[in-house]
């Protein structure tokens, strides 16, 4: 497999706003864990394949158990998952999936019961990045399998 575009064919500070979000991420308080889970659930929805490489080694580094990420496309029948993820982890499949259900108001009162307003509004900025990363990420064919943990910290 080759890469279409790679991230040194393309201009010096393309990608400063995205990775300007990610430091600011890092040091929202959000719990690192739950952050690597929402990441490696938006790239199984859009496929990315790069995206799964590099979360699922961060996540393991961060001590998240192989049972938890392997069971992320399942995590509604898995018991291993707190109340707050599961309602993280349906906020982030619907901002992903806008087009089928949209944000129900239902979710919304479901996630604030676990999240303040400016805790969703972190892991909403949080998914909107990740998709961002994805949509690069598969466009441009980018080859999984040689990240390092802590690559791009």
């Amino acid at each position: 497999m080759e890469a279409r575009i790679g991230f040194t064919d393309v201009t010096k500070g393309l990608f400063d706003g995205l990775f300007k979000t990610e430091m600011y991420l890092k040091k929202c308080g959000l719990d690192h864990k739950l952050l690597e889970l929402i990441k490696c659930r938006v790239s199984q929805i859009n496929g990315c394949a790069y995206c799964l490489d590099m979360h699922h080694k961060d996540a393991t580094a961060m001590g998240e158990s192989e049972q938890r990420l392997y069971s992320l496309p399942a995590w509604k029948e898995c018991p291993y998952y707190t109340e707050a993820e599961r309602a993280a982890l349906a906020y982030t499949e619907a901002v992903t999936n806008l087009h089928q259900h949209g944000i129900t108001d239902e979710l919304f009162e479901t996630l604030s019961q676990h999240f303040t307003k400016g805790e969703i509004a972190d892991l909403t900025m949080a998914i909107a990045n990740i998709n961002s990363w994805n949509r690069l990420n598969v466009a441009w064919k980018t080859v999984p399998g040689n990240y390092k943990v802590g690559q791009f910290n």
